[in-house]
């Protein structure tokens, strides 16, 4: 974080990022179907959550038991 400011330190390319808009509410049992709607793939990419234990990605959301609102993917 960076005053405030979530930065993503990228690896390698970025093939495709989005927003989602308006921000839709996901339950955890709901994550798994979302995921396939919106990734290029089941072992490539995230979808960024923000919950009540702040903003992750749908990996760290599911291992957490915890749903929240989208906000978008890469």
């Amino acid at each position: 974080h960076c005053a405030g400011k979530t930065v993503v330190n990228l690896t390698g390319r970025l093939n495709k990022c989005g927003v989602i808009s308006p921000r839709f509410d996901i339950a955890v049992r709901d994550v798994e179907k979302r995921t396939s709607n919106l990734l290029p793939s089941r072992q490539f990419g995230y979808i960024v959550l923000t919950t009540s234990g702040g903003i992750m990605d749908h990996e760290e959301a599911r291992r957490k038991h915890l749903g929240g609102k989208i906000l978008g993917f890469y």
